[in-house]
């Protein structure tokens, strides 16, 4: 790409927050926060909240482009095709972050449809998978040189806007401005999973945030996997699958989940969890019940969707959407929602 000086594309007010430093090996990503309090503000920015697998790009030159999940596992495997494209689009030092995605026949983006590639050992069964993954970049951490932590939002989207030469698989991440409550009734009526609403003059902090907030349209969240069933009639592979999340590094039983699984689905993870069976429960608080329990060591992190918790913290009508990379079991627990206070964090 030509060379831009992209330090004179900040406001003057915004240039003297944009510090020079060397390209990090690694950057913590910001997380936002779960809210129940959708709302409408003109400070505030609000994007589409994408159903797919969190990646920060490093991209040191053409030849070196490194793809990482939030807790800093390569990607490059599983994405070949995005990796190509970052080394012939965006310029040579730079950290961008964003949402790889598939689709499903709906146009909706579909963490499901993401597993076979996920699950791919290289990056050739990855490109044969026939499935067409987008990477939706929302924001820009460091460009030429400079860490743009500090910078506005707004600014450093700005900025990620001049710097890419936007074509498939890197796609920009519209927003909308202020009108984030009319915005998350279309998202729902579209099934969408929801909307991120970000402080458009906030900086970007390497933890969780509420200058960043989830609106869901659906409930869904990380659960550990403590155990399984014996499948039942024609089944193969598992009934259902033994859910938890930690508190005060306690296991805490969940309840089960016995549907969204397929069948190669079911044989795959049937291996996986036969390798790291065990006798004793993982479960401090709660215990599974029945015959057919199987408990395994609690190392392998799952994506559910479901209508309400209980009172003594199970899950109504629970449906599996695969499994995750980018989050540790031990990390896992039970997303609360909290108040929205304008204000800040």
């Amino acid at each position: 790409m030509a060379t831009i000086d992209f330090l004179e594309k900040l406001p003057e007010k915004e240039r003297d927050k944009a510090k020079k430093k060397g390209l990090p090996e690694w950057i913590k990503p910001m997380l936002a926060t779960l809210t129940d309090d959708p709302f409408t503000d003109p400070a505030w920015l609000f994007e589409r909240k994408l159903d797919g697998e969190r990646s920060l790009a490093f991209v040191e030159s053409a030849r070196k482009v490194r793809l990482l999940s939030r807790n800093r596992k390569s990607l490059n495997v599983s994405y070949p095709e995005i990796v190509d494209a970052l080394a012939d689009q965006t310029p040579a030092d730079c950290i961008l972050d964003g949402e790889i995605v598939a689709f499903n026949a709906d146009k909706v983006s579909d963490f499901q449809r993401l597993q076979p590639r996920m699950q791919a050992s290289d990056a050739e069964e990855a490109r044969n998978s026939r499935i067409a993954v987008y990477y939706y970049i929302f924001d820009c951490v460091y460009l030429d040189g400079y860490d743009l932590a500090q910078c506005s939002l707004r600014s450093r989207k700005q900025l990620l806007k001049a710097a890419i030469d936007w074509q498939d698989p890197l796609r920009w991440t519209a927003h909308r401005n202020a009108e984030g409550f009319d915005y998350y009734r279309q998202a729902c009526r579209k099934g969408w999973e929801g909307l991120i609403a970000k402080q458009a003059d906030s900086a970007y902090v390497h933890s969780r945030s509420r200058k960043w907030l989830k609106f869901k349209c659906v409930k869904r969240q990380e659960f550990v996997i403590g155990g399984f069933t014996e499948p039942e009639g024609e089944r193969i592979g598992f009934g259902a699958l033994l859910l938890g999340f930690y508190r005060n590094d306690s296991l805490v039983y969940a309840g089960r989940v016995g549907t969204g699984f397929d069948d190669q689905t079911l044989k795959d993870l049937h291996g996986r969890l036969s390798r790291i069976e065990r006798k004793t429960s993982p479960y401090g608080q709660g215990n599974p019940e029945g015959q057919d329990v199987h408990f395994v060591t609690p190392r392998l992190v799952c994506e559910v969707e479901f209508t309400e918790w209980t009172a003594d913290d199970k899950l109504r009508h629970p449906r599996f959407k695969g499994l995750r990379r980018d989050k540790r079991a031990k990390d896992v627990h039970r997303e609360e929602a909290s108040a929205t206070t304008l204000a800040g964090d």
